[in-house]
């Protein structure tokens, strides 16, 4: 396991509690916790203490490799770690589209699957994680190299997994389910207050349909997941944006009343760079390939680097002022 962080560190634990043996990378406080008391689990799957083996790079070749780092870590963690993972089957659990494209670029003969976890989980403090909302997690890949199989079968005895022929859509589909992530590390707020939040609900809206708006026209066809489904994201696309708030709410209440602070606001409170340039900026780079613009997601991922750099949030009025002047661009 390449990353113990929330999702990381939830798969490690899963996987040790059901017998396999396990060697994660972790580093500094992370390290330290989980040499000396392993990573507690607790949450939607149960209460568990994994006592795997840490060190900052990995010391043996694994018969397979998940990649569970943020996004933005994963070029330098797998490189740091080339030569134990070459021709080992890799799983790259990751938000945003490149996920295959940024391993098999370094390991170009190894067998590489793409996965998506739908379940939420938080990094409590080094070695300590929650599930805070229980899913399926997605494998495929692009339909070359591993068969995804093998490694669903692996995973599969220890959480729910789910394979898919069209793992581009899967990642288009999360996209659209991520974009709830970067209002909350604007503000400091839970995923559930930004959306019982109305102003934030209507930017949220905005992004959400500009996001589809550029994936149909890539010729994306939406995977179906977590309530979402490609005929759904149609037809949301056509609503206005009054009506449309119906489906942030739907959104919300499939989330549970667990408060979940997004794994973008959970980077900034670490003091960590976050993904946004993935997830909303992967959204603005799409548009730019197809010579269109994405300016509500543009301006999301400008103020999530802005609380970056300064660490100073923004209130749910100022955020609506920061959107006034793109909203009709994006109806």
């Amino acid at each position: 396991m390449i990353g113990a962080g929330a999702v990381g560190g939830t798969i490690a634990a899963l996987l040790d509690r059901g017998g396999h043996e396990v060697e994660v990378t972790a580093r500094g406080l992370g390290l330290d916790a989980i040499r000396s008391g392993g990573i507690a689990l607790s949450g939607g799957w149960g209460d568990h203490v994994a006592r795997v083996v840490a060190n900052p790079i990995l010391t043996r070749a694994p018969e397979l490799a998940i990649v569970a780092t943020k996004a933005i870590d994963a070029e330098a963690a797998v490189r740091e770690n080339a030569d134990l993972l070459r021709g080992v089957p890799i799983v790259v659990v990751q938000n945003g589209i490149r996920s295959i494209s940024t391993v098999r670029a370094i390991l170009p003969r190894t067998d590489v699957v793409g996965g998506l976890a739908l379940f939420a989980a938080s990094y409590l403090e080094p070695g300590s994680v929650s599930v805070t909302t229980t899913g399926s997690t997605y494998l495929g890949n692009d339909g070359h190299g591993l068969d995804v199989e093998y490694a669903a079968n692996i995973l599969g005895t220890v959480m729910p997994v789910h394979a898919t022929h069209n793992f581009e859509g899967a990642q288009w589909t999360k996209l659209m389910v991520n974009q709830i992530n970067a209002l909350p590390a604007i503000t400091d707020l839970s995923v559930q207050q930004t959306i019982a939040n109305r102003r934030l609900r209507l930017v949220l809206v905005r992004s959400m349909r500009e996001a589809v708006a550029i994936a149909l026209e890539k010729g994306v066809k939406f995977e179906k997941l977590q309530g979402l489904s490609h005929g759904i994201l149609r037809t949301f696309r056509r609503m206005p944006p009054a009506v449309g708030q119906i489906l942030p709410f739907v959104m919300k209440w499939r989330m549970g009343p667990t408060p979940n602070p997004g794994s973008t606001l959970q980077s900034i409170r670490r003091g960590h760079k976050t993904e946004i340039d993935y997830l909303n900026g992967a959204i603005v780079d799409a548009a730019r390939a197809t010579g269109r613009s994405a300016p509500v997601n543009a301006k999301i991922v400008e103020l999530v680097h802005g609380v970056e750099s300064t660490g100073s949030f923004l209130s749910p009025e100022r955020v609506a002022e920061e959107f006034s002047f793109v909203s009709s661009a994006a109806d």
